[in-house]
């Protein structure tokens, strides 16, 4: 009994070690199940992905951008206050004004300060240049006074000194002659007295007194002449040489007051004049200061220069960095220069495209654009290239130096007034089109020692590396010249995406065929304009390399090149398949880029267009 019980007890532990044993080979199966099915779907997957079949048919070479509608001929205002105001009135936007009607007022209240305080300076300008006018006169004036009256002085000098010498001194020079003569005729009638008196009174006939007389006489006439010929000499050798220097330098004194008195005369108008002219300038220049504010308190108010819609600058500006400015209204300020309304004079308009410059050498002037408006469904738009910025937009380069775009002009035809200013478009500008061409996705195509080359997926499955002719392409899809035929199978490296990949031709977009064939004429026509047009014209990009762009691959050497092929060759379809899955993009065989057309942009498929 006990031996019975044990075994019972044993097995009843063991049922439910085997229960969990068999959940845990049913999950193992199913977890096998689940990742075979996700390997296949993955495998499918990349299979379908991993190859082209080169096709035949109608190709389109055309670059895709998008833009803004704007009138071709338009007047555009921009605010001509200096610094910075607000808008205190400003016209709806979309209003059809006429020549005259005020379009924006800003604020002058500043200015208008500034001006009374600014007349008060012309004023006081005013009477400062008036001043210094009369003050002008009196300097000149006084100067020639002055040296008249130095002129004057000068003349009387130079008179007394001829005065002297010809008149003063020759009758001081007489009178001492005639003195001495005098002195000489009275000493020698003293002299004849004296003796007779002597002899008289030794006789007595006359008395001592009266002899002591004429003997004192006869002394006094001998002292008078010797006097009177002193006074000759002193003339002579001292009275004539001072009065003679003194009336010399009298002279050179004059002569130096002159000067000194025409020197003055001349600084001191040369002084009243420079002030004349400071205080004219003064005046002038804060009459200009008040003009100016006169002129800028006159241009707060913009009127409208011609008939025309009022479109803001705002809604009309081409994207940018500057888009970020606050939309223009009442009560926003505004800075000197800036835009602030476009007012368009005639009813033709263009679309504003950046084009960037990986598609600038397929572009030239005259090649037809289709323009799509995303404001009016349905609609298309025939229009031609007709201005392509010779530099690249300096805004875009600022905001991201690797980013060049031209601004280009594309003109539409006819004159739509559905077509508004700040519409947003799409623009297909049409560079060559080929009814019948081979053609594979651009991924496929890469360089390899700088040819463009294909890898061809033989029916055994194997892998062929093959040297191809291109041509144009249009970002998705490449022309083939050469080299690959339809319905050869090419190899994907790396994989391409099923939403990128857009086959054929644009016609089919273009409706029923009488729409479509009138179309197709107005696209051809303008592509034999366009090819004439720039016949013998060198494209933007004509010299550079157009082959399919380099990858990191490319610099391996000779050998290793030689290994790659040989692996890839010796290798089944599955491990190329799982070889294509565990690479990352741009790796698994050298790195495709795209390429620029084979044959440049110098064409079409017309006469004189691209191969």
């Amino acid at each position: 009994m006990t031996g019975n019980h044990s075994n019972g007890t044993t097995n009843g532990r063991r049922k439910p070690l085997r229960l969990i044993g068999v959940l845990v080979v049913v999950a193992a199966i199913a977890l096998a199940v689940i990742w075979l099915k996700v390997v296949r779907a993955a495998d499918s997957s990349t299979t379908q992905m991993a190859t082209f079949e080169a096709k035949r048919g109608p190709l389109t070479i055309s670059v895709l951008e998008s833009g803004t509608i704007k009138a071709r001929e338009q007047v555009v205002i921009t605010n001509q206050l200096e610094g910075r105001t607000s808008i205190i009135y400003l016209i709806p936007e979309g209003t059809r004004v006429k020549k005259g009607e005020l379009l924006v007022e800003l604020d002058a209240s500043t200015m208008q300060d500034q001006r009374i305080d600014q007349d008060i300076r012309v004023k006081n300008a005013e009477a400062a240049f008036i001043n210094a006018d009369e003050n002008m006169a009196i300097v000149e004036n006084q100067a020639q006074s002055d040296v008249e009256v130095a002129e004057l002085t000068l003349e009387f000098a130079k008179l007394d000194l001829n005065k002297y010498i010809e008149g003063e001194y020759p009758n001081q020079l007489a009178k001492a002659e005639s003195d001495i003569q005098l002195a000489q005729e009275d000493l020698t009638r003293a002299e004849d007295k004296a003796d007779w008196s002597k002899r008289l009174h030794e006789e007595k006939y006359l008395s001592t007194t009266e002899l002591k007389t004429d003997e004192l006489a006869h002394s006094r006439a001998k002292v008078n002449l010797q006097v009177a010929q002193r006074d000759r000499e002193l003339l002579e050798t001292y009275t004539y040489q001072r009065q003679i220097a003194q009336l010399e330098s009298d002279v050179r004194q004059a002569e130096m007051a002159l000067e000194r008195t025409k020197a003055k005369a001349r600084a001191n108008v040369v002084q009243a004049r420079a002030e004349l002219i400071a205080r004219e300038q003064e005046y002038n220049r804060q009459k200009d200061r008040l003009d100016k504010l006169d002129d800028q308190i006159g241009k707060a108010k913009v009127y409208a220069p011609a008939d025309g819609m009022v479109i803001y600058a705002t809604s009309a500006r081409r994207g940018g960095w500057r888009d970020n400015r606050q939309p223009l209204d009442e009560g926003v300020e505004v800075f000197e220069r800036q835009e602030l309304i476009h007012l368009p004079t005639a009813a033709a308009a263009k679309a504003e495209v950046d084009i960037h410059e990986a598609s600038l050498e397929k572009v030239r002037l005259g090649l037809p654009v289709v323009v799509t408006v995303d404001a009016l469904p349905g609609r298309r738009f025939m229009g031609t290239v007709g201005r392509i910025a010779p530099l690249p937009d300096p805004q875009s380069m600022w905001m991201n130096p690797d980013l060049k775009v031209y601004n280009s002009d594309i003109y539409l035809e006819g004159d739509d007034p559905a077509l508004r200013t700040g519409m947003s478009c799409k623009v297909e500008i049409i560079v060559a089109q080929y009814d019948d061409a081979v053609y594979i996705p651009i991924q496929a195509v890469i360089r390899v020692d700088g040819k463009p080359t294909v890898y061809v997926v033989r029916l055994d499955g194997t892998v062929e590396e093959r040297v191809v002719e291109i041509g144009l392409d249009n970002n998705s899809m490449v022309r083939i010249i050469s080299g690959l035929s339809e319905g050869e199978v090419v190899w994907l490296a790396p994989p391409l995406k099923a939403a990128t990949v857009q086959e054929g031709s644009r016609r089919d977009e273009l409706g029923d065929d009488g729409e479509a064939n009138a179309w197709q004429q107005r696209i051809n026509e303008r592509l034999e304009n366009a090819n004439g047009l720039n016949e013998g014209r060198p494209n933007l990009g004509q010299g550079m390399e157009t082959m399919p762009g380099q990858g990191d691959q490319t610099q391996l050497s000779d050998a290793q090149r030689e290994q790659m092929r040989e692996r890839l060759q010796n290798m089944t379809a599955e491990e190329r398949q799982k070889q294509l899955q565990s690479a990352p993009a741009g790796q698994g065989g050298p790195t495709p880029q795209r390429p620029q057309g084979g044959q440049g942009a110098t064409g079409g498929p017309r006469p004189g267009g691209p191969q």
